[in-house]
């Protein structure tokens, strides 16, 4: 008895993460298969075939000639890597200082910055529009770039205090007694045992800012510098709706990210789960 009832639960997981795979990968599928499609045919449902036709790249090739995309790709990675760069330089030197130093509010520092990371953007992008306004950085990449710092640093920041805070104190002692500064018992001991930690915020905070639309669509109006997000958006007129260069674009901009979670998915959940069990 106990044996099939041990079989329906295990038949029932089974269905149950099955539908939950195919209901979370058919979107991309979708788009994948609209992108190969002719135009015509995806305003027709009795038309649409469920099969790409791998051999017409009519889409594509529209998107990249006639709308540039090559550039908006190349902004987004541009201002991805940049904000990834510089929120981990800083969240890992402020991390170590949190977990790793005593000094006075320390803590009370910590939990200001997670307050802060819960207001949702609509409501600090009106002062913050005013204030790139100000600095005249309208229409520039670091328009783009300092909000995404800012955004993604309390999670940055969060995550690798869990991590400086996993190490041994023996280590800083023992740093300590070979003479070493803070800094240099930072950068030479205790970051490279951080980097699955590092390498897991990396890849989150390029995934955001590589994503994010409402700040680029605010602060960025000349095409030159559009992010894929604001482009894609932008490729519907008033009378007229491309959904296959709307879907050539949208996978253009998701492949690459789904591929780097791909290669990298190891080290991203050794990242994410490390530390998680003693022993």
């Amino acid at each position: 008895m106990k044996t099939k009832t041990a079989s329906w639960e295990k038949a029932a997981l089974v269905l149950i993460v099955i539908g939950a795979v195919l209901f979370t990968v058919f979107p991309f599928y979708w788009i994948t298969n609209a992108s190969f499609q002719d135009e015509r045919m995806l305003y027709n449902i009795n038309d649409i075939r469920w099969l790409p036709d791998l051999t017409y790249w009519n889409n594509y090739i529209d998107v990249f000639q006639k709308k540039a995309f090559l550039k908006y790709l190349v902004n987004s990675f541009f201002v991805a890597s940049l904000s990834m760069l510089i929120a981990l330089m800083v969240s890992s030197i402020a991390a170590y200082a949190l977990a790793r130093l005593k000094f006075p509010g320390s803590k009370v520092i910590l939990y200001f910055v997670l307050g802060i990371s819960m207001f949702p953007a609509m409501v600090i992008i009106s002062p913050l529009y005013f204030m790139i306004q100000k600095l005249d950085l309208m229409n520039t990449y670091m328009a783009l770039i300092f909000p995404y710092i800012a955004f993604t640093l309390p999670f940055s920041l969060w995550n690798l205090t869990t991590f400086f805070r996993k190490l041994p104190k023996e280590l800083d002692e023992s740093a300590d007694v070979d003479g070493a500064t803070p800094f240099q018992t930072f950068y030479k001991i205790l970051l490279p045992l951080v980097a699955p930690g590092m390498f897991t915020t990396a890849i989150l905070v390029f995934i955001f800012a590589w994503n994010e639309f409402l700040y680029a669509v605010t602060f960025i109006s000349k095409d030159a510098l559009k992010t894929m997000p604001v482009a894609i958006v932008g490729l519907p007129s008033d009378y007229d709706v491309p959904w296959g260069q709307i879907s050539a674009a949208s996978f253009i901009s998701t492949f690459p990210l789904v591929i780097l979670v791909l290669i990298f998915q190891r080290r991203i959940i050794s990242g994410l789960t490390s530390g998680a069990v003693k022993g």
